[in-house]
């Protein structure tokens, strides 16, 4: 089940919030427990079993780690918690990459290859394994006291508005929000809007523009397809005039960003009924004049999830020589660009964008400081626009010769010519997208996202949400094509 889904708006979403509502405030967390388990139950019933089991052991283990005195048990126990997290997401989400790559090796050594049985992938299996990570870690660096109601703990991996694609909560940040919290009327009213605003995005401007991007590239899981799919998918890549290739990789820029956004956007509205204030998971991060603060303002809580688990433990900017921490810094983005998807393109995205990263610090911050913010802002959209292929396009093969497209200065008659609902929605998405360059879209964002409602300001809003809401359920209706891109990672 997804938020933008008839079964979630027109069902789940009323059902549970009359429900939640109506029960007292000390009862609330079984009911957004119980709602939690059936809306992941709906999507991926063979696991759910699997994940609260592994999520009761972590909380039994947790709990006998805090109690226990001596360093060493407490280390093998703190470990033991995380081997559970972390083996499921090496199970089921690297299984069949490391087989397939495994065959490959012995089909180049003339050996026959191994015969498996290909393992289905949970959905929101790589966030919830991240959850329950700093959890342990949080208690074991004594951040925070270990939860004592199992169920509380339950609910903070499982709960539905964050489970299936976050945003990455660490355990200090809801810990106090999950034993006792307030929702206001303010609280409702300002989730709700913030809600819809993620719908419209998802729906108003991803969805049109990804169907776009469909027809030429083809679905996005390309494990799922047969040979002659592939083929006609490669023959129209081989094909593409340049004009072409620019705008699809434009426009998957745009729906990506809008597509995971708006799902966060609908997360943190959901959590903000209930009383929840869940982080910030994006900043306008086609703004960014670099590389870096491209990743300073992208899947933010991804970003600090790395640097606090990751980037630090392996010494960070502290180690002594700089060649060690250009290293660290692009094994975090090479592992962050695995921690995407199981495939080689993941890799190769992440790759690059730590190379960038790395030339950041090394000259490239500084050549940006010359050129100004602006032409900065263009060169950096651009360069995250053509690494955003290898994300987009699972075989390396056919991702290369996308670029070779880009780049062929082919102008051709458009593929896309007569298609004026893509270009209007790719107008938008870019107005939204670098609308905050400017002072006065600073100035925009901040009173709809983050100021006070007055009265009058409460009733104009909730008109143009529920409008909105309608409106978007219609668009819903009058397409069967909604997926959401991080639904499978």
């Amino acid at each position: 089940m997804v938020f933008s889904s008839n079964v979630f708006l027109l069902y789940f979403m009323p059902v549970f919030f009359l429900v939640y509502f109506l029960m007292p405030k000390r009862t609330r967390n079984y009911v957004l427990l119980f709602a939690s388990v059936l809306f992941y139950a709906y999507g991926a019933p063979e696991f759910v079993i699997q994940l609260v089991l592994s999520t009761i052991a972590n909380f039994f283990i947790v709990r006998w780690m805090c109690k226990t005195e001596k360093p060493v048990r407490k280390k093998l126990l703190c470990a033991l918690s995380i081997i559970i997290s972390l083996g499921l997401l090496l199970y089921y989400k690297y299984g069949n990459f490391t087989m397939e790559n495994l065959n490959a090796l012995l089909g180049l050594a003339g050996k026959p290859g191994l015969t498996w049985t290909r393992i289905l992938l949970p959905i929101g299996i790589s966030f919830f394994s991240f959850q329950s990570v700093t959890y342990t870690l949080d208690v074991y660096r004594g951040i925070n006291k270990p939860l004592e109601k199992l169920s509380d703990f339950i609910l903070y991996i499982m709960m539905f508005p964050q489970l299936i694609a976050g945003p990455i909560i660490r355990y200090n940040e809801v810990a106090d929000q999950i034993r006792e919290r307030q929702s206001t009327i303010d609280d409702r009213l300002q989730g709700f809007y913030r809600f819809v605003i993620g719908l419209c995005k998802k729906i108003l401007i991803a969805d049109v523009i990804g169907a776009e991007v469909d027809a030429v590239l083809g679905p996005s899981n390309y494990a799922l397809l047969s040979v002659e799919q592939l083929n006609d998918i490669a023959s129209r890549i081989a094909t593409l005039d340049t004009g072409t290739a620019w705008i699809v990789a434009l426009a998957y820029t745009f729906q990506i960003y809008f597509d995971f956004a708006g799902y966060s956007d609908m997360a943190i509205g959901l959590g903000r009924i209930m009383g929840f204030r869940f982080p910030e998971n994006f900043d306008n991060p086609y703004n960014s004049a670099s590389i870096t603060e491209f990743w300073r303002r992208w899947h933010i809580t991804l970003g600090n999830f790395i640097k606090n688990y990751l980037y630090i433990p392996l010494g960070g900017n502290r180690v002594k020589h700089k060649s060690r921490m250009y290293l660290n810094l692009w094994l975090c983005f090479l592992i962050s660009g695995l921690w995407h998807g199981a495939s080689w393109n993941f890799i190769v995205w992440g790759a690059l964008h730590g190379l960038f990263i790395c030339a950041d610090k090394l000259f490239l911050t500084k050549l940006m400081q010359k050129l100004g913010r602006i032409p900065s802002v263009i060169l950096t959209f651009l360069t995250v626009c053509i690494i955003w292929v290898f994300f987009r396009v699972e075989r390396l093969d056919f991702a290369w010769m996308f670029i070779q497209r880009m780049f062929a200065f082919d102008f051709a008659p458009i593929y896309f010519s007569a298609n004026s609902q893509l270009y209007v929605t790719m107008i938008v998405a870019a107005f939204f997208s670098f609308f905050t360059l400017s002072k006065f879209g600073l100035k925009m964002q901040e009173k709809v996202y983050f100021s006070e409602f007055s009265n009058k300001k409460h009733i104009v809003a909730w008109c143009l949400a529920a409008f909105a809401f309608v409106f978007c359920i219609a668009a819903l209706n009058a397409t069967d094509f909604s997926p959401f891109i991080y639904f499978r990672f």
